[in-house]
């Protein structure tokens, strides 16, 4: 009877803790019973935390699992564990119940965020995915890391129930109106006349653009360009269930193809990157999410291999993360992107930059006030003191003296007042600009597909070591686009040791033709050209350019360029457009070699 008693007992316990597989959706029950037999049986020298205890322990972790991964991060910062396992399947993650912060983000919105893998401070940890499909509702990010070093994440998928973006196929259209029809997992309906998309939980996802996409290609449409329909959009709804919106600014639209209504923020980055160091994605899928797939801020020696952002596969989606695959701000150290996926995002595929503030008063020899005049760049904090500095002349965008950093005072989230260690030179003015000048990544892409998204491939702007290599692009604009200016964007760039080489540059250039002047550009804002080189050394070799639009090459400020060795031949799958003389177009550049 005891051993009876024992048994019972035990069973009851086992159908409590889940065991049979009901308290998380998709998991596998003989890899838990392996995962449970290496936990209770012979351990591992390694400090290892399972996802699956704490899931077991919350009733609810099948509809949210957001709190027993909190908990669970929790105990690998408490223990300095170095494996946090994930169990596989499918975990549904809401906003409700997730950590909590507000996040200034470059490039991206701030805001209060709730964030399912907040991690910070954490040092030498790996967070092995085994698969599990990470399925967030609402607005919740996935992760974010903020002062950690060496961690890594691999094996595991991105995705939402609802995604950022509206897709509705074009019904009709004419001059002044577009007629559309949704499906109905897209939430379409009028509120006030007003169109709107919300999702099964009430949530409304507001939109700020419009976009056409080719449904057949699954690609930028021929030659489209952005509508900008602001915050609230007046339609109507037709007998047969198609809304119409009727606007002057409306021009050709295909029947049958999708247009995308762009997300109007960016607020749930995939992965956040702040103050880190040693970072590895690897076999990692971003199938879609609220603002960019991988932003890294202030950090180094980050890598990405494998990692896929595009659409989900079954899923019938056209647009994969809702801004930048990836972007890279005031980085150091190393940035890898080795065999990865960067397909239909609604913008480019990454942008390596550092930031300019600009001087708004010089109120002292040796102090600056300065300001963010992007509001993208609102309560970033990279200046520190010991910091070594260039003053830019924001006209030609040529750095004039270096600078090292004393103290910094942030006033609030535009402004910082700066100290430093000598008299400043007498030339500096209001609206020159400030960047940090030490420390340029080294860059290597290599072995990427980069298409079929909006705009542009890479924003190239290191002064590290960059290198592209074996990557095939088919981007809609520019495939590869030399950044930086001091009077809008405020991006630091100017590269000084670029090589591009073995690439397969297909049929680029078939988008709105803002989006790039050539294949290989220069699109620096730079209004005095003529005495600026602003890039330096970039060769581009052994490439071989399928062109459907002339041109390859357009550059200005660039001291030593080099072009040899690359094969050009005619697309033979779109109309050809311009003027083989305008392949390649060189002006106030020097010391350029052509074969």
């Amino acid at each position: 009877m005891k051993r009876l008693h024992l048994l019972c007992t035990l069973l009851c316990f086992l159908s409590v803790s889940g065991v049979d597989g009901k308290m998380t959706s998709g998991h596998d029950d003989a890899r838990q019973a392996r995962e449970r037999k290496e936990r209770h049986g012979k351990q591992s020298p390694e400090k290892t935390v399972y996802l699956q205890d704490y899931l077991d322990l919350d009733p609810s972790s099948s509809e949210d699992a957001a709190m027993a991964i909190g908990k669970a991060v929790d105990e690998c910062r408490k223990i300095g564990a170095e494996r946090l396992v994930l169990p596989g399947g499918t975990l549904n993650i809401m906003p409700d119940r997730a950590s909590e912060r507000y996040e200034y983000i470059s490039n991206n919105d701030p805001s209060m965020k709730r964030i399912a893998f907040l991690l910070d401070g954490i040092e030498n940890l790996t967070i092995e995915g085994n698969g599990t499909l990470l399925m967030l509702s609402g607005f919740v990010s996935a992760f974010s890391l903020d002062a950690c070093r060496n961690i890594t994440v691999r094996d595991l998928s991105i995705d939402y129930s609802h995604p950022f973006v509206a897709e509705g196929e074009v019904a009709a259209a004419g001059e002044g109106w577009f007629e559309f029809r949704f499906p109905e997992k897209a939430g379409a309906v009028l509120d006030g006349g007003i169109l709107c998309f919300r999702d099964s939980c009430g949530r409304e996802y507001p939109y700020l653009t419009l976009l056409e996409f080719d449904s057949r290609r699954r690609e930028v449409a021929w030659h489209a360009h952005d509508y900008w329909l602001g915050d609230r959009c007046r339609a109507e709804k037709t007998e047969d269930g198609n809304y119409r919106i009727d606007r002057g600014d409306f021009g050709e639209a295909v029947p049958g193809n999708i247009m995308v209504f762009g997300a109007a923020a960016r607020l749930h980055p995939a992965f956040t990157l702040l103050d880190c160091s040693g970072f590895l994605l690897e076999n990692v899928n971003i199938w879609s999410c609220c603002g960019m797939g991988v932003i890294a801020q202030c950090s180094r020696d980050i890598e990405l291999r494998n990692v896929k952002v595009e659409p989900s596969p079954g899923s019938g989606r056209m647009i994969s993360a809702s801004a930048d695959a990836t972007h890279f701000v005031n980085c150091k150290g190393y940035i890898r992107m080795i065999d990865c996926v960067f397909r239909n995002q609604k913008d480019d595929a990454t942008n390596i930059h550092g930031l300019y503030m600009a001087v708004e008063r010089v109120i002292a020899p040796d102090r600056l006030l300065l300001k963010w005049r992007n509001s993208g760049q609102y309560g970033v904090r990279f200046i520190k003191p010991g910091m070594s500095m260039e003053l830019v002349d924001n006209e030609t965008m040529m750095s004039y003296a270096g600078i090292k950093v004393k103290s910094v005072e942030y006033l609030n989230s535009e402004y910082a007042e700066v100290e430093f260690t000598a008299p400043l030179p007498g030339n500096v003015k209001e609206n020159h600009v400030v960047a940090e000048d030490d420390g340029y990544p080294d860059v290597l892409i290599s072995g990427c597909y980069i298409g079929n998204n909006r705009a542009r491939g890479l924003l190239l702007g290191s002064r590290g070591r960059t290198v592209v290599e074996k990557c095939t692009f088919h981007t809609p604009g520019a495939a590869i686009l030399l950044e930086g200016d001091g009077n809008y964007w405020y991006e630091q760039s100017g590269v000084r040791d670029l090589l591009i080489r073995d690439n397969v540059f297909d049929s680029c250039m078939y988008g709105n033709k803002s989006w790039g002047s050539a294949c290989i550009a220069v699109g620096s804002g730079i209004p005095s050209r003529e005495s600026s080189r602003y890039h330096r050394n970039v060769t581009v070799e052994n490439n071989t350019f399928i062109t459907i639009d002339n041109r390859i090459v357009n550059l200005y400020c660039v001291d030593g360029f080099i072009y040899r060795g690359n094969e050009v031949r005619e697309s033979s799958d779109y109309p050809v457009c311009g003027s083989a003389s305008d392949r390649i177009i060189i002006n106030d550049c020097s010391n350029v070699e052509i074969d």
